[in-house]
């Protein structure tokens, strides 16, 4: 027999031929109400579920593509943001290894974060829509063989109820309509066993697919919140690096100022000294002082070196002679009343700095 293609041979194209012509008739009958239809309600319900359970199956891998994708950008954004902030970052900063290691250590757990999620959450809902296709397939080819059915037993039903009766004929019918019957039953009882598993299975699937990527998310903002907290230290040490910096420039400069002034007094006893540095009431300020803050909270001192504070007590924050004795967290001042009625430091002391407010 001539071939017509690869594998299909001319017997087989006529034979695929006539039977979507018999298909398609037998529809158009059944449609006129000329021939009945074979209906299962309850299977149209799977199918009807089975549809709506690929729909959002498939809509939900879409937005989790799509939440990949803005995962992606945002550690793109965040990486060249860090790469900014350490081109910035002068050598002699402070911090600058450990600035150098968060910057790192923010950029591995966004890439670990992405790969987490497209390992856990999406491989598993991929793996969960890969037999979608093949099982809609398969109920295409059922409605087909119902319809080959449903022709066949048409025609064996014709054949019987025709005046002159063809033995050979409705024998032939008979056997056709066996056949079709036991291909469309044999498919149809498959589907029926399967489809309501498939549809019952969706709830594992949603239920592990956000709890993994629930618990992605509070790994990932978890060790972020801790990196975040470490930039901010460093950049409140900056900061203190700062003050401190231009502290001991302002009282190198009163230094200076006041040899200059003893060396002028001496020169001319009847020269008046010149103004010292106030605070805007006329009032002279501490060696060392860098700014004023306001209690919000109180504090009962534990230590003879700490300073008790009131809610609204104003303090005088001081530098430290040596800066390595400065815990994190703790500022070292003066009562702003105690100095202004005395001009004495020595009852300064050393208090939590989360406990008061600049003012």
């Amino acid at each position: 027999m001539a071939e017509m293609g690869k594998g299909v041979t001319a017997g087989k194209l006529a034979s695929n031929v006539q039977k979507r012509l018999t298909r398609a008739q037998e529809k158009v009958l059944q449609k006129l109400g000329k021939a009945d239809e074979t209906r299962d309600a309850a299977f149209e319900e799977m199918v009807a579920n089975f549809n709506k359970q690929m729909t959002e199956g498939t809509k939900l891998q879409k937005d989790m593509k799509a939440y990949l994708v803005a995962v992606k950008t945002m550690h793109d954004a965040s990486r060249r943001l860090q790469d900014c902030l350490a081109e910035m970052y002068e050598p002699d900063w402070f911090g600058k290894e450990e600035m150098d290691t968060l910057i790192e250590d923010t950029d591995t757990l966004w890439l670990d974060y992405h790969q987490n999620i497209m390992d856990k959450s999406m491989t598993t809902l991929d793996s969960y829509l890969t037999q979608f296709p093949d099982i809609k397939a398969r109920i295409a080819k059922r409605d087909r063989k119902m319809v080959d059915f449903d022709s066949a037993r048409h025609h064996f039903s014709s054949l019987q109820k025709g005046k002159k009766k063809d033995e050979a004929k409705i024998a032939k019918a008979e056997e056709e309509l066996g056949r079709a019957q036991k291909i469309f039953e044999e498919l149809n009882v498959e589907l029926q066993d399967e489809l309501p598993a498939l549809f019952d299975n969706r709830v594992g699937i949603y239920v592990n697919s956000f709890q993994s990527l629930a618990g992605h998310q509070e790994k990932f903002h978890g060790e972020m919140s801790k990196l975040s907290q470490n930039l901010n230290d460093i950049m409140t040490k900056l900061e203190e690096q700062r003050e401190l910096k231009k502290a001991g420039t302002a009282e190198t400069k009163t230094g200076e100022g006041a040899k200059s002034e003893e060396t002028n007094h001496s020169e001319s006893a009847s020269s008046p000294p010149k103004s010292a540095v106030t605070n805007g009431s006329d009032d002279k300020l501490p060696p060392g002082f860098l700014y004023k803050v306001k209690a919000i909270h109180e504090y009962a001192a534990t230590d003879a070196d700490e300073l008790e504070l009131k809610i609204g007590d104003v303090v005088l924050v001081l530098a430290f002679d040596n800066p390595d004795e400065q815990d994190d967290g703790w500022l070292l001042g003066v009562q702003e009343s105690h100095w202004l009625q005395n001009k004495d430091i020595s009852v300064k002391g050393v208090f939590p700095e989360n406990f008061t407010q600049k003012v």
